[in-house]
């Protein structure tokens, strides 16, 4: 068995350390020894979702983007631990991970698993700038999606033994467990009907996931006699800018879009919708939709990242381009019929099954690490193999099997 070090930015409410966490959390269950670090202590809201089996949780209080402290502290730390390999999610945590490793002398394969397509803002652009130099340095880069991997390597980064593993979801966890009684309670305990049409989105309020443009969907779409309401489950700094987008179309806040705040659990809440929305700027695969489409959901998503990889149209959601308003209503206007959104809701869920588990998804991470620390006893895949949709391939064979 293995020891492993997993690090991440922070561990606050947001896909990629939630994937982390479900990796540890799956690899500590089959006996590796599983060792948490994270950068800055930002609300770390995920930490009790921890389950490391003997393993530690140390966080290194960053106080700024490079805190050399913390780079210091970082360091005694990884020479204590002596882990057999380092997987770092995103490039803040990759760029700790190797300067840990060279201030404290000690060596190890370091993993990197990238969450990021589109980078915004110039800040961003920057950031990469400095940080493409350690991306190149892993041992390893773990890309997401294809349409990721590929939006890369065409952007001239030239990482070492790149490969595609999608993220992927508990099944059991994200089953349709909450019955048509706990549903009805719920919308009726935030307002709605059971002949509303609720439309959620599951996502932190911030610029780049654009709820503003689900604010004007819900208007035009009511404009239209449909009877749209939104359910946002989430807080974040977009908050009032939200709230004043949906005063100025004449909408009515926590009525015809209400806004739950953060939620430790938002199953119930995914579940007392009728069709989830990504309106994102940028994905690279979305946990956000994974679990919704795990909850029998049918996903409307921007033609973004790594989405064509999940949603197949008409089948189990839509995509739409993104930024394109009226495409996206026309999306939804679709799916306000219940009999179409129950069985795209069941195709999704299937989908999940038969390509998106977390379990699948963590057999290939699983045969990465055996693999880089011990390649003589890596496991030789066959045809059926758990890397099979490693390639752009394969994910067309399973895409096909599954139509």
């Amino acid at each position: 068995m293995l020891r492993l070090m997993f690090v991440t930015g922070s561990l606050s409410h947001g896909g990629a350390e939630r994937q982390a966490i479900a990796i540890m959390n799956r690899l500590a269950s089959r006996g590796h020894e599983c060792h948490a670090v994270y950068v800055k202590d930002d609300e770390p809201r995920q930490a009790d979702r921890l389950h490391l089996s003997g393993g530690t949780l140390h966080c290194l209080h960053a106080g700024r983007y490079i805190d050399p402290r913390a780079v210091v502290r970082f360091a005694a730390h990884f020479a204590t631990t002596s882990p057999a390999a380092v997987v770092a999610a995103n490039p803040y945590a990759l760029v700790y991970a190797l300067l840990a490793m060279r201030a404290s002398g000690a060596r190890a394969p370091a993993v990197f698993v990238f969450h990021s397509t589109r980078i915004l803002g110039v800040k961003e652009h920057i950031k990469m700038l400095l940080e493409r130099s350690f991306i190149c340095s892993a041992d390893r880069t773990v890309f997401v999606s294809e349409n990721q991997r590929r939006y890369w390597l065409e952007r001239g980064l030239s990482p070492k033994h790149a490969q595609v593993i999608h993220n992927g979801v508990d099944t059991e966890q994200f089953a349709e467990v909450w019955n048509w009684e706990a549903r009805a309670n719920l919308r009726h305990g935030l307002g709605f009907s059971e002949r509303d049409y609720v439309v959620g989105a599951s996502a932190v309020l911030r610029a780049e996931k654009n709820h503003i443009q689900l604010v004007d969907a819900i208007a035009m779409l009511r404009d239209a006699g449909v009877r749209a309401r939104a359910l946002l489950i989430g807080d974040g700094p977009m908050r009032g800018a939200i709230e004043a987008r949906v005063r100025a179309r004449g909408l009515e806040l926590n009525r015809d879009v209400i806004i739950t705040g953060f939620q430790e659990d938002v199953r119930p809440y995914v579940a007392a919708c009728d069709v989830v929305v990504l309106c994102s700027r940028t994905e690279a695969f979305s946990m956000a939709a994974l679990e919704a489409m795990a909850l029998c959901k049918p996903v409307v998503h921007s033609d973004v990242g790594g989405a064509s990889e999940m949603i197949f149209p008409g089948r189990n959601g839509f995509l739409f381009p993104a930024g394109d308003t009226r495409a996206f209503v026309d999306k939804l206007a679709v799916l306000a019929d219940r009999q179409v959104s129950k069985r795209m809701g069941n195709e999704a869920r299937q989908a999940v099954e038969t390509l998106f588990s977390e379990r699948s998804m963590v057999d290939r991470y699983e045969q990465l690490l055996v693999g880089l620390c011990h390649p003589a006893s890596a496991p030789r895949l066959g045809r059926g193999g758990a890397n099979r949709m490693e390639t752009r391939e394969g994910i067309a064979a399973e895409r096909s099997g599954l139509k």
